[in-house]
């Protein structure tokens, strides 16, 4: 009999949706009969803590406890009554179960108001386009922040909504503070994690449990859990994994760590895990494992003697939500970012398109590490399969492509696979600012349901886009995203500043490009990143080359990942930081662009060097034309035209006009032609429509043409026919 695993993510990750690590690990675990169940503990904490019946114990330990409160936290315990009977109103709203309630919220005379709300005199200019739902979910947001910032100054310092303790696991270069904080008893938010952590094990009876770690807002509540299975059922294994070990732990030594677990497995999940699984089916005294650390000995041991091949994207199968509270997440408006507020508002299925990343080349990012380094895509047929499973087992089609970068030729393959099959899906996904990105490229995707893109513009600067190896230059950057946005596609830039090297002017000058791409409406969302030096990166492996000099120990007995170092060419961009941030939170609400640059800053920075019009001038100057090849793709997007044929007798000559109609979403087009063009057309529809299995090449279409009229291809492709279609539907991708 196989062992059972209890698939478990601690507090906290996200409030609107499951972090997907379990569920694609159930996934993979049905597809070998393998018995599982999953957890969100963050979900249940919250769900528990933000009750009536939460709140009313929450502040009756204020009261036993006398504890001494600031000025803010006072006034909360004092309206603690209100808090009381109005929380299970807004978390029933939360979970759009109660939305007429909306209309008291937005009043601002039914929720009691602290220090959040002191933010709030922007709502009208952030939400006043949005809505009343819409402004009641961030009042709701804005009154939840209220009451954890009450937790954290009254009961436990640790605590955050999409994070505990995540200050004890940023950069712990040792295991000391984690340790510690160990032996102390256990918090208010321990206590109530650990409540479901035993409910969980009582019912499902683990002989594993997994715990997934993606953050280190997570870490410490991982530990707990396992310390707490150790001390109440030591015959449980417990395992670790996730993204902050795969990048904090690869070179761990600590022998503490495994008072708390038994294994800490590196990398893609689904080999080590079943390794793991195997060995304890077995009852192995020395089991073979698989990227996975263990204590052997007294002394911390990296085991990769498994057999056990990783397996391919086709073979892990579709990620199952099952056993998730699905409809328990809560859709929460933390900022008017348009971005962010995808992240936290509604629940998406999460899902890959390609393993790794197809670039992997960016000198500032871990490029080494197996989730980028090794790129592998699953066919779009698989792909779309596994959306329609997900739609058929969640009831949800909103899905976020957590890819690296997803590639744009699976975008496309995917996209008409959606098509064909009339799924009618809401999707999102992170890019490259790629030139196959094209017009045509961004209305299949944009038709196919995709309604944002982030992507990493970076530095804006060309000299440094070349040092950093992104393959994209700020010109490109700009032609992309006004493809993207002219075909209703939001487009969100990730924006570093303080790479190496990078100068003050070179920083001003970055600053001018993000203002134009914002005053020309082709970048909606924003975020500015100083650059972090990490040991799996490229400079961080060659600082050297790169100029700058490593002050970090290399060799911590616990976490190995961000590093100090010296820049003696680069300035210095902390005092960049305040003004870049304020411009950009202007520059997307649509104002400030008329300013100097010099108003966001209150130091003496450089004129910047940038043309006035220089995005427009990239943009003006972008074309597609000569862009046809062979392999070219001839799509019809939309619904089939009517076609009414019209012979006329001259001296004895038939001769037919044809009457094509297109019915749009919005508006009735025609289209009139004779003869030969117009049966050509009649003919070319149905081959090129997206739901036709075969997709017609220009290569293919360019043949027939000229069976069919006896001319070449260039007559139709110069026709005022095709000029007209390409206007109403037809693309080339």
């Amino acid at each position: 009999m196989n062992p059972k695993v209890l698939l478990l993510t601690p507090p906290f990750t996200q409030l609107n949706t499951p972090y997907p690590a379990t569920a694609y690990l159930k996934g993979f675990l049905n597809t070998k009969n393998i018995p599982s169940f999953q957890a969100d503990l963050g979900l249940d904490v919250i769900l528990e803590l933000f009750s009536k019946n939460g709140l009313i114990d929450l502040f009756n330990k204020i009261t036993k406890n006398n504890t001494q409160l600031s000025e803010n936290s006072q006034r909360i315990f004092h309206l603690r009554n209100e808090y009381i009977l109005t929380i299970d109103g807004v978390i029933s709203y939360l979970h759009d179960t109660n939305p007429t309630i909306a209309y008291k919220i937005v009043t601002r005379k039914f929720l009691p108001e602290a220090s959040r709300f002191e933010q709030i005199e922007d709502l009208d200019w952030a939400f006043g386009s949005l809505g009343i739902r819409d402004r009641a979910r961030h009042i709701a947001t804005l009154y939840l922040e209220d009451i954890s910032d009450f937790i954290i100054d009254a009961i436990d310092p640790h605590f955050g909504f999409s994070r505990y303790a995540e200050r004890l696991g940023r950069s712990a270069s040792t295991f000391n503070a984690i340790h510690t904080a160990l032996q102390l008893k256990d918090t208010y938010i321990d206590q109530l994690m650990l409540q479901y952590l035993s409910e969980y094990i009582s019912k499902f009876q683990p002989d594993l449990v997994a715990l997934s770690v993606p953050f280190p807002g997570n870490l410490y509540s991982a530990f707990k859990c396992g310390q707490w299975i150790k001390k109440n059922y030591p015959t449980i294994k417990i395992a670790l994994g996730g993204g902050y070990a795969n990048t904090e732990l690869r070179s761990l030594c600590d022998e503490r760590v495994f008072n708390f677990l038994d294994y800490i497995t590196l990398d893609d999940g689904e080999a080590p895990l079943l390794a793991l699984i195997e060995s304890i089916a077995k009852n192995d005294a020395t089991p073979k494992l698989k990227r996975t650390f263990q204590l052997v000995q007294s002394k911390v041991t990296y085991c990769n003697t498994s057999e056990i091949k990783d397996f391919k994207q086709k073979d892990c199968g579709t990620p199952d939500y099952s056993d998730l509270k699905l409809n328990a997440y809560l859709s929460v408006i933390e900022l008017a970012n348009p971005m962010h507020r995808l992240w936290s508002d509604g629940r998406w299925n999460k899902l890959t398109l390609a393993h790794g990343c197809y670039w992997g080349k960016c000198t500032f990012c871990d490029i080494s590490l197996d989730y980028i380094q090794t790129y592998e895509a699953a066919s779009a047929i698989i792909i779309v399969d596994r959306i329609e499973q997900l739609i058929h087992e969640t009831g949800n089609s909103g899905f976020h492509f957590v890819d690296e970068a997803a590639p744009p030729a699976l975008m496309r393959e995917v996209a008409l696979e959606l098509l064909r099959r009339d799924l009618k899906i809401v999707w999102w996904t992170n890019i490259r600012f790629e030139k196959s990105f094209t017009r045509d490229l961004c209305k299949l995707l944009a038709y196919s349901g995709c309604i944002a893109v982030s992507g990493g513009l970076e530095v804006a600067s060309d000299r440094l886009l070349h040092l950093i190896e992104k393959g994209v230059t700020v010109e490109q950057v700009a032609q992309v995203t006004s493809n993207l946005t002219t075909s209703g596609i939001m487009v969100h830039a990730y924006l570093m500043y303080g790479f190496p090297s990078q100068t003050e002017q070179e920083t001003i000058d970055s600053l001018e490009y993000v203002r134009q791409l914002f005053e020309r409406e082709i970048i909606q969302s924003g975020f500015w990143h100083q650059f972090a030096l990490t040991v799996h990166s490229p400079v961080g492996k060659n600082p050297e080359k790169f100029g700058i000099t490593i002050t970090s120990n290399l060799n911590n007995p616990f976490a190995n990942n961000d590093l100090d170092y010296k820049d003696p060419f680069g300035c210095d961009p902390t005092k960049f930081s305040q003004g870049l941030k304020k411009s950009l939170f202007n520059f997307m609400h649509g104002i400030g662009f008329e300013f100097p640059l010099q108003e966001w800053f209150n130091f003496k920075i450089p004129v910047t060097t940038v043309p006035k019009n220089a995005i427009n001038n990239f943009i003006e100057s972008y074309s597609e034309m000569n862009q046809l090849k062979p392999s070219s793709k001839f799509i019809w997007l939309g619904a089939l035209p009517s076609i009414k044929k019209v012979e006329k007798i001259k001296k004895s000559k038939t001769s037919t006009t044809y009457h094509f109609q297109f019915s749009t979403l919005q508006h009735e087009l025609k289209l009139k032609s004779t003869d030969f063009m117009g049966d050509w057309l009649e003919h070319l529809f149905p081959l090129i429509h997206f739901s036709s299995k075969k997709v017609q090449t220009y290569e293919n279409l360019s043949i027939q043409f000229n069976e069919f009229t006896g001319k070449e291809f260039k007559y139709f492709i110069e026709s005022q026919e095709f000029s007209l279609l390409r206007n109403i539907g037809l693309i080339v991708v």
